[in-house]
């Protein structure tokens, strides 16, 4: 991160330069870091400017200008999601800066970087990357502005896009401009070009070669968008359907010109997330810090197990960024993580370290694959896929561990491997995934294990043996799960299975967890404000939840974030099937709904996620006491009575579940614009904002 640290590494100037909006931690759950430890085990030379002033751009110049190109990314967090609650009002903290401290980043920081950059290094290629500049890669609707905002590229000038997860593209960009070599046509980057007419309609006039006879998906423009909301959700789908394809690239008009997206990049292979974890890591924040970073004291004891998910719910990102394809590193690079792990809080006379979580996006889907994509690459390669020894060639070798590797093309046109129900195909090997656990735990310098990244419960129940150790193994008193709502109608638009899993889910739960002697729970994550979702579904949620003696704790106000197909739905007004559908749009019908959630709410409390009751604190202290008086002064929620009635997490919530959020909208300056709905103007009542009916534009 300066001069000195790059003068003694023995470099005269750096090769690549990160700037990210992150802090850094040299952990591979920061991206711009896992990026610059695998360009430099790639024998190129990386630095990192973190989090820089954006008035001026020395910050950038520390360590000169790098020989091949600067790539700018937001951070692990959209920065507007970052600052911003559901309901528009400012975070007081960000887990990723030192102390925890909020207003480290600049909003938009994509392109307020790339601004910086194009000032510190004219002439210099630009890439962007990260999750904000991966979801923003097309037109996208805007919460923030309520607004439809086009692609980052026209906005941020930068000379290329890394979308998804960016190992394989941004080591082939380092090749090619040491090389000498253009950068467009890389799996897995987007790039302005210039529309050309064709018999075929326009179509981006400066193909490489190699795209010219690829498949190609056609975008709406982005004025088509904005003529007919309901094209967000179409080019949504298509966008969804050209990821998960992998052989297909895709162009969006947008005037003149087009954005234009080559095919994804393969997922990484076993052995590549293998050598990418191998790398030293060193797991600690930057000695430059002065104050711990809560992101940092939260994965020190994680082990990423795999990457992708196969669920598909309509409001997770993943879809789009990650994908749906799993992954997956070997069983001996976790369990030599978790030797390191153990043996590095040893040296610090810590004793042997707990593992607080071996797991990924869903822990249960560790070393997941479809059968049609292993039929696929048997196909292609011409070999049985049975497992083999580890002396072959590498085309052996790639059939052998199929679930690893990604075939060219996929035969599969589903937008969930688990729903409407779990595929016959999707391939969950879970006795597998316990035995590693198992494998974890056993380490003379692992204490424990868990398993805290939560586990899907459609594909818990597949498994009964699997589930029975996820129970009475590897739970910390307390185990995730995402059901998320319990309304039919609601569940289907968000693409999650029906209640009846879920109930099934708990009842083996409860019943594991007497077998195995122990008093324990179900955290389930809730969701208020969903496209479709109307008070009356709220109000049979809080029902369900009062019949289980429930308080939710754990609960989020959707938040549109770009590129998700719920975001797309509560644009338009209207289902994936084309059907009209209610949305809470306005702050006051958001936190209307959010409220329902809380027991005992008063009547006319819309101000706030939490009904105010006057016994509230009292109510919390004397629960306080009494877990003192019966379990010895033991804070942990895994003592607490009567703990599998009870829906709380723990006191460490994740703080971007939004759980104290009720705010509403500061008021926007004179002259700003107000989005595609026009001007706001107050009303007398409760809904300050005045929106469009559903399914209607402005």
């Amino acid at each position: 991160m300066s001069a000195a640290e790059m003068h003694a590494l023995g470099w005269d100037c750096l090769d690549v330069l990160f700037i990210t909006g992150d802090a850094y931690v040299d952990h591979p759950s920061f991206g711009s870091v896992l990026l610059a430890r695998w360009l430099i085990h790639h024998g190129y030379r990386a630095g990192i400017v973190a989090q820089p002033r954006w008035e001026n751009p020395d910050d950038l110049l520390v360590m000169g200008r790098p020989r091949l190109f600067a790539g700018v990314s937001a951070g692990a967090l959209d920065s507007l999601l970052a600052h911003y609650t559901a309901f528009r009002k400012k975070r007081h903290d960000d887990a990723y800066t030192p102390g925890g401290q909020a207003g480290a980043r600049p909003n938009r920081a994509c392109l307020v970087y790339a601004n910086l950059a194009r000032r510190a290094f004219p002439g210099l290629p630009l890439v962007l990357g990260g999750i904000e500049g991966s979801l923003r890669r097309v037109s996208h609707y805007d919460f923030w502005t309520d607004s439809l905002r086009k692609p980052i590229l026209l906005d941020a000038k930068a000379d290329l896009l890394i979308w998804g997860m960016g190992e394989r593209a941004t080591l082939e960009c380092a090749q090619r401009l040491d090389a000498g070599e253009n950068l467009r046509g890389i799996p897995g980057t987007a790039w302005l070009d210039k529309l050309a007419q064709t018999p075929d309609g326009p179509r981006p006039a400066n193909l490489p070669p190699e795209m010219a006879q690829a498949p190609c998906v056609p975008l709406p423009a982005h004025d088509e968008i904005l003529a007919d909301p309901v094209k967000l959700l179409t080019m949504t789908q298509e966008l969804e359907r050209q990821v998960h394809r992998l052989d297909a690239w895709a162009f969006q008009p947008v005037g003149d010109r087009a954005v234009v997206l080559a095919r994804p990049a393969p997922p990484l292979t076993t052995q590549e997330m293998d050598a990418l974890y191998e790398i030293p890591f060193t797991r600690r924040s930057h000695p430059s810090y002065k104050e711990a970073i809560p992101a940092a004291e939260m994965m020190r004891t994680s082990i990423t197990s795999h990457r992708g998910c196969g669920g598909g719910c309509s409001f997770c990102s993943l879809a789009l960024h990650q994908g749906r394809r799993i992954s997956s590193r070997s069983e001996s690079s976790v369990l030599d993580e978790a030797r390191k792990l153990g043996q590095e809080n040893m040296d610090r006379g810590k004793g042997p370290v707990a593992i607080s979580d071996v797991g990924g996006p869903t822990a249960n889907m560790w070393q997941g694959y479809c059968a049609l994509d292993r039929a696929e690459i048997t196909r292609e390669d011409h070999t049985p896929p049975a497992e083999t020894s580890t002396e072959q060639s590498p085309k052996q070798h790639s059939a052998a561990h199929a679930p690893a590797d990604a075939p060219a093309k996929s035969r599969c046109r589903r937008a969930s491997c688990c729903y409407p129900t779990v595929c016959k195909f999707f391939t969950t090997p879970q006795n597998k995934h316990v035995g590693l656990l198992r494998k974890v735990a056993a380490l003379p310098e692992v204490k424990q294990a868990r398993v805290a990244s939560g586990v899907r419960a459609d594909l818990a129940l597949r498994d009964a043996a699997a589930l029975a150790a996820y129970t009475g193994e590897f739970t910390g008193g307390q185990l995730k799960v995402a059901p998320e709502h319990c309304a039919t109608g609601v569940l289907s638009l968000m693409r999650k299975p029906p209640l009846e899993v879920f109930e099934a889910f708990l009842a083996s739960f409860v019943r594991q967890s007497k077998a195995a002697g122990r008093e324990q729970y179900v955290v389930p994550y809730l969701m208020s404000g969903f496209p479709g979702c109307t008070d009356d579904d709220m109000r049979t949620l809080a029902h369900w939840l009062r019949q289980r003696n429930w308080n939710p704790r754990q609960t989020q106000c959707f938040i549109p974030t770009p590129g998700t197909i719920a975001t797309a739905m509560f644009y338009c007004g209207k289902n994936e099937a084309g059907e009209d559908i209610y949305v809470a749009r306005t702050d006051a019908q958001r936190l209307r709904q959010h409220g329902l959630l809380m027991p005992d709410r008063k009547p006319g409390d819309e101000d706030g996620n939490r009904p105010r009751r006057s016994n509230e604190g009292h109510a919390r202290n004397n629960d306080a006491k009494s877990r003192r008086q019966t379990h010895g002064g033991r804070q942990g929620r895994d003592d607490r009575p009567d703990a599998r009635h009870d829906a709380r997490p723990d006191a460490r919530r994740d703080n971007r579940r939004d759980a104290d959020a009720a705010q509403t909208r500061p008021p926007e300056k004179t002259g700003q614009k107000s989005g595609r709905h026009g001007n706001r103007q107050k009303e007398h009542g409760s809904d300050s904002r005045r929106l469009p009916a559903p399914g209607r534009r402005a």
